[in-house]
């Protein structure tokens, strides 16, 4: 089945239609270069059409036993199981990812399915204390109603999946808006996969469209009571600003910039391949992925000659070949920035202790040491195949460097003593840190956020139903109350 071809509209209120833009997002294969399908774009009269049909379709849905519901998502979960070797080549022909990569994603995209069975049931009231005799106070959690959502192209699938999921499985209505970049993956596969479950028509919609078109419409529109946005730290300020305009709650995940710390009595090899992964997963373009390698000084050495050897060992190319570890950037821009980030570095005096060429999409790997204390690339999310290894001196001043940085999502600790590993980790201003492991973690049950410039709010776990809810208090009085008047 051709799912580029079949998917290439938008999906409103359980129809699938073309777009009535003027102008067509064309969907790239980032390693071939090859057309996978032309979407004609929604208008912001399409905007308020599927705003509108989760708004009528929640209305429904709200009422529906949550046992019910979670059988949505138990179907949706066998969609993709039984589906899952044409899912693994959609994420490989659209994202150009590598297998290791679409696994990894589809193992994480099962977890969120699971996990939202659960959510189904978990939205408690709970009755408190008064101290006016005889009132009774209840408070019930309640759908917010509708949830817009944004979501990224490095983990369309998951990402999408991880707000869209649990928001439906606690009574809410969808409408998702994925990157122009994956728009089948992180959209429209999405909605096939939910109506293939028999989610009622209306209550998930996908619109394909950009900024572009409907400026701020899909964050402005009036329904949506939430926005849910995963990218940049740039994109979610700015959607921030207007849905707080608008009096919208916000759930931001955005950008990272973290440190992998490595302390003097560390496991060398094992810190080596876990920095390896936390850098290089799906060619760097994670938000948890270790920008940072901070080494201590009396290891430095040793440690950056086995980290240097690995890296130069990865196998750059194809990501349909299996062996290949590291496939192409998302699209030749973010290849050319990053390269050229990379020389204004090394023109800053950085040393370049691996580099190989950048050719279209795809980028050697790039290993820079010697940066001077003040290199701007320090301060910065890259986005890309790019590892910078920096040595300290003592814990404090690894914990100044890990720091010094405006975002604060994950990060990493390596030593032979744990519980100094968690003093130190303590210290890191993020929202996640991982002692003796990579920095690229996410679990159905954890919350999942950032601090700083990485976002507001946490998803997964009760951390979610906290995001898609809200409560709402009724007290009852038994017997009669005296007013004063």
């Amino acid at each position: 089945m051709s799912w580029f071809s079949e998917l290439s509209r938008q999906y409103i209120d359980g129809e699938w239609r073309t777009g009535s833009g003027s102008w067509d997002i064309v969907d790239i294969d980032p390693y071939s270069g090859d057309k996978l399908a032309a979407i004609t774009v929604a208008t912001a009269a399409e905007v308020d059409d599927a705003y509108r049909a989760a708004e009528r379709a929640q209305r429904a849905w709200s009422q529906v036993n949550p046992y019910a519901r979670r059988l949505v998502f138990e179907r949706a979960l066998r969609v993709i199981e039984e589906r899952e070797q044409e899912i693994t080549e959609a994420i490989i022909t659209e994202l150009g990812g590598t297998a290791l990569k679409a696994a990894f994603e589809l193992s994480l995209s099962k977890d969120v399915l699971r996990e939202a069975m659960q959510l189904s049931l978990r939205a408690e009231g709970r009755i408190l204390p008064s101290p006016v005799d005889g009132k009774e106070n209840r408070l019930y959690r309640l759908p917010v109603g509708v949830v817009g959502v944004i979501s990224p192209f490095n983990f369309p699938l998951f990402l999408s999946l991880k707000a869209v999921a649990p928001a439906l499985a606690l009574g809410n209505g969808v409408v998702l808006k994925p990157h122009q970049n994956t728009p089948v993956v992180g959209g429209t596969l999405i909605a096939r996969i939910f109506e293939e479950a028999g989610l009622p028509g209306g209550l998930l919609n996908v619109l394909i469209t950009d900024i572009a078109e409907i400026g701020d419409a899909f964050i402005e529109h009036p329904v949506p009571k939430v926005i849910s946005f995963t990218g940049s730290d740039t994109v979610g300020r700015h959607v921030a600003t207007v849905a707080a305009g608008h009096f919208k709650r916000t759930v931001l995940e955005l950008g990272g910039n973290s440190a992998l710390i490595v302390l003097d009595d560390a496991d060398l090899d094992y810190a080596v391949d876990a920095a390896v992964f936390s850098r290089f997963a799906h060619q760097g373009q994670v938000c948890m992925a270790a920008n940072r390698v901070l080494v201590d000084r009396g290891v430095a050495d040793e440690f950056t000659r086995r980290f240097v050897a690995k890296v130069a060992s990865l196998k750059v190319g194809d990501p349909k070949d299996p062996a290949t570890q590291i496939g192409p950037l998302i699209n030749a821009n973010q290849a050319e920035s990053l390269t050229a980030e990379v020389d204004r570095a090394i023109e800053a005096g950085a040393t370049a202790l691996l580099r190989g060429q950048t050719v279209g999409t795809l980028m050697d790997p790039v290993v820079l040491g010697g940066l001077p204390a003040d290199a701007p690339i320090l301060q910065r999310e890259l986005f890309g195949p790019v590892v910078l290894v920096v040595p300290f001196d003592g814990e404090d001043e690894a914990v100044r460097i890990a720091n010094d940085t405006p975002f604060g999502l994950s990060g990493a600790v390596h030593t032979g003593d744990v519980e100094r590993g968690v003093r130190l980790a303590q210290r890191i201003e993020t929202g996640m840190i991982h002692i003796n492991d990579g920095t690229i973690h996410d679990e159905p049950v954890v919350p999942f956020g950032g601090e700083k410039n990485s976002g507001v709010g946490r998803l997964n776990g009760e951390a979610t139903v906290e995001a898609f809810t809200t409560v709402k208090w009724i007290s009852i009085q038994h017997g009669r109350s005296r007013f004063p008047f």
